[in-house]
């Protein structure tokens, strides 16, 4: 039997979901988060670094305020975000105290991980507050997010700050043992995986929908967060937050839920930027010699290459790059703008500067501004 990833993983993130935090949507489970905070405060003794990302804020402020029903208006739900943050904190503060440990409150959206700057200054904090030996607890900042700002969901922006901290590995806490090969709630013959390769085709085909009506994420989230987390060399456990000190008994080697391991080598860190963008400025739609030409040879992007500019973007926004059946190749950041980039598609170098009467750069996107996916 093969040990826990955790056992050697010096810098981990812990995601824990809303199901738990809040017992299935009854307000904050307080027993609960004191054991999480027990464990973690063990696993800073073994002098590891640890990162907490925890839903449960929406939750809580609609407990809080007394409502049966998530809202779906925006603004209600950013109300409840506001209300339910300062009940989540308070808890975790509470609660790590007791075993003489800070907590830094830190929340973010997409744009704070797209912006070069902000994204810098973020893995600044947070590894100034690690070595501290202060306990980060990261959350999606609710209360201003929208649609195009917003991660989505805190399996994601687990995997996202572990790519920031280029964490060992990525825990993420569910109401489920983990990973089956069909849902074992309509299947019987479902099997357990215990041990996959993150990023493996199979196991997003296994994967289901959402199955709680508490949080956003099903075990899909999951599978892709572990994909993610992956390029920046994070290994992902996935396991029952319910399990009798699951947290320490994975940090002695002891294989709990389903370990996703990252084989492939770490993206360099701008590249790591590059991939983690979630959102982007528009889509350059690619030929197969291109496809080829970037995955196969790590070349730069041609516009002869190009067969279809989609989006309205501007010189040096980040753009994805797709197939002609949709499937993300690569994120990069554009030499031209989407007009300019329509107006030379299917064009060679050599014609550029005779069609917009200037030429900046021989390619659409340089392989150094280029993050394959």
């Amino acid at each position: 039997m093969s040990q826990s990833v955790i056992a050697l993983a010096q810098r981990i993130v812990v995601k824990v979901g809303s199901s738990l935090v809040t017992n299935n949507g009854r307000g904050l489970d307080h027993a609960r988060l004191a054991r999480w905070a027990e464990q973690i405060a063990a696993l800073v003794k073994q002098d590891k670094e640890v990162v907490l990302v925890s839903s449960g804020a929406i939750a809580e402020g609609i407990n809080r305020l007394g409502w049966t029903k998530r809202p779906a208006a925006l603004n209600e739900l950013q109300a409840a975000a506001a209300v339910g943050q300062m009940g989540l904190i308070e808890a975790y503060e509470r609660c790590f105290r007791g075993h003489g440990l800070q907590t830094a409150q830190i929340l973010l959206t997409h744009a704070d991980l797209a912006d070069r700057e902000r994204y810098l200054n973020a893995r600044s904090t947070l590894r100034t507050l690690l070595e501290l030996k202060v306990i980060p607890i990261i959350n999606e900042n609710d209360t201003v997010t929208t649609d195009e700002i917003k991660v989505g969901d805190n399996d994601t922006l687990g995997a996202l700050v572990a790519n920031l901290i280029e964490a060992d590995a990525l825990i993420i806490l569910t109401d489920q043992p983990g990973l089956y090969t069909a849902d074992p709630r309509k299947n019987p013959d479902a099997e357990f995986v215990h041990e996959a390769t993150a990023g493996d085709p199979k196991l997003e085909q296994m994967a289901g929908g959402a199955g709680s009506s508490v949080g956003t994420g099903g075990m899909l989230t999951k599978i892709l967060a572990a994909k993610r987390a992956a390029r920046s060399g994070a290994h992902t456990v996935i396991a029952s937050g319910r399990e009798d000190n699951v947290l320490e008994r994975l940090a002695t080697g002891e294989m709990i839920g389903s370990q996703l391991t990252a084989r492939q080598l770490p993206l360099a860190a701008r590249r790591q930027w590059l991939a983690d963008h979630l959102q982007v400025a528009g889509r350059l739609v690619l030929d197969a010699g291109a496809v080829q030409a970037l995955a196969g040879q790590g070349k730069s992007l041609l516009p002869i290459g190009v067969v279809e500019v989609v989006g309205e973007f501007q010189r040096g926004e980040v753009v994805g790059c797709v197939d002609q059946n949709g499937r993300d190749i690569a994120r990069g950041l554009v030499n031209y703008s989407a007009e300019e980039a329509r107006r030379i598609t299917r064009k060679s170098s050599a014609e550029i500067a005779s069609i917009l009467g200037y030429m900046d750069e021989p390619e659409l996107i340089h392989r150094d501004n280029l993050a394959l996916l």
